[in-house]
């Protein structure tokens, strides 16, 4: 089908977000147990937050989570409208894919070491891949 190669990075990045919930909650619930705190703590006292009790590598996991439903999405909405005018593939496709390499390598520099300078510039390159596929989608439609 013309124009769809560049939905694969879509659901790659789709089911990449989903080993992020494992890994995030595979460390986060034994840490969470391991402090002994009643969950509801958390909801009763406003000024107890996670990033507070567990240790930071446990929570670079969930901000990292929480990352990946953040610019993500202008991704999974300029690659479906390429893919809907029949744009989504040749350079699309292969910018796509670059952009999911690109968030992968952020997350595994975010959830083990968190060089923030490493990761902003993963962080800027992927966002470079995104505008330039928004003004693809922009040129293309407009």
């Amino acid at each position: 089908m013309v124009g769809m190669a560049i939905l694969q990075p879509v659901v790659a990045l789709a089911a990449w977000t989903m080993v992020m919930w494992f890994w995030l909650f595979g460390t986060r619930i034994p840490a969470l147990g391991a402090t002994k705190i009643d969950p509801e703590e958390l909801v009763d006292d406003p000024s107890m937050s996670l990033d507070n009790i567990l240790p930071a590598q446990v929570q670079w996991k969930a901000h990292n989570y929480n990352h990946l439903h953040e610019a993500p999405t202008v991704f999974y909405a300029v690659a479906i409208v390429l893919a809907i005018i029949g744009q989504g593939d040749g350079l699309n496709a292969q910018v796509g894919w670059a952009y999911f390499g690109l968030r992968v390598i952020h997350s595994i520099i975010q959830a083990t070491i968190n060089k923030v300078n490493l990761r902003f510039g993963v962080f800027a390159l992927s966002s470079f891949c995104l505008m330039f596929l928004v003004a693809r989608a922009a040129l293309a439609m407009f």
